[in-house]
């Protein structure tokens, strides 16, 4: 079936619980402020409806409550660097080196002492974005290599089911990224770039084993948020019943985002502290394979692209660009 300890994964949250505090306040935040971006569109949609008929205010409310959804994204979309950056790779970076035995230093909190930590493996948010964005290119092209395989398997049906598949294979790699990210912290490299590339070939001669446990993973959390989604169903919709011309949609929506919130504050940290044991354990003594990166090298730009900087500390040139 699995080859993490669930028991093992729970107690390392625990350990890490200022960080998961943190995670929740971030992300319940998120879920808040579309509530009231999106109730105060509405609610000057419905304001401004009073100047004429009832399909006008109808129609609105609406537009008011799509621009302030909007604009709340448009916020959220630009700060992801420093979610990326502050949350989720300072989470890895302290459960990784509670994994590994190592006590944090006295007198100074997880939070700032994470972020000294990517900081120092990782450069500028900025930076740390980009590689982001390329370790997940080169999952992506792993991933479409894993779909041809499937296609020419003899397997009745999984032509018609591809689309299923497809969309299956996307949500199980989603924790991958943060799990190469850890590689770094993992190894003591100070080559941030070369790390990533060594752990995406170490990922690629190993992604059965890393899907494998990525699927149970991902059923595992997107069943739970499913429940609460489910479960904040019901409280959603009488919230937006209780805003200014309320429409039908928006409790669905509203419980997305709870769910949603929970997931990424609660159950993706797990999923990657799992992954993070899986990895690890699979690739412990193993050295990159020559075939694979070849492989990598041909299949994925994005690969090309991390080797061309492979050796380069993270600094910024006089462009403004990653090294």
């Amino acid at each position: 079936m699995w080859d993490f300890k669930i028991g093992h994964a729970f107690s390392l949250l625990m350990r890490t619980l200022p960080f998961v505090l943190l995670r929740a306040v971030v992300y319940f935040g998120i879920t808040l402020a579309y509530i009231l971006a999106t109730g105060t569109g509405a609610g000057i949609g419905w304001g401004v409806g009073a100047f004429g008929d009832a399909d006008f205010r109808a129609a609105s409310v609406v537009w008011g409550g799509i621009g302030g959804f909007g604009l709340a994204g448009a916020v959220i979309y630009w700060l992801r660097e420093y979610i990326l950056y502050i949350v989720k790779a300072g989470h890895v970076a302290v459960m990784v080196e509670l994994a590994d035995g190592k006590a944090l230093p006295q007198g100074r909190g997880q939070i700032a002492h994470a972020t000294l930590v990517v900081k120092e493996r990782f450069g500028q948010a900025s930076l740390l974005f980009a590689l982001d964005q390329l370790v997940k290119g080169v999952i992506r092209a792993v991933t479409g290599l894993v779909r041809g395989v499937l296609t020419i398997l003899p397997i009745p049906y999984v032509r018609q089911l591809m689309g299923i598949v497809q969309a299956f294979l996307r949500m199980a790699v989603g924790f991958i990224d943060e799990v190469i990210l850890a590689h770094a912290i993992h190894t003591r490299s100070t080559d941030a770039w070369g790390s990533a590339q060594e752990a995406l070939v170490l990922y690629g001669q190993n992604w059965k084993v890393m899907l494998r446990n990525a699927a149970w993973l991902t059923l595992f959390t997107y069943g739970l948020a499913f429940l609460v989604f489910l479960v904040t169903l019901s409280p959603a919709a009488a919230l937006v019943h209780a805003m200014p011309g309320a429409w039908s949609a928006g409790g669905f929506v509203f419980a997305l985002l709870l769910a949603w919130s929970v997931k990424a504050a609660f159950l993706d940290p797990f999923a990657v502290a799992c992954l993070m044991q899986v990895y690890f354990k699979t690739t412990e003594g193993q050295q990159p394979d020559p075939e694979w990166e070849a492989r990598l090298d041909q299949m994925s730009s994005h690969f090309r692209k991390l080797k061309g900087r492979a050796g380069a500390r993270f600094a910024t040139l006089p462009n403004g660009e990653a090294p």
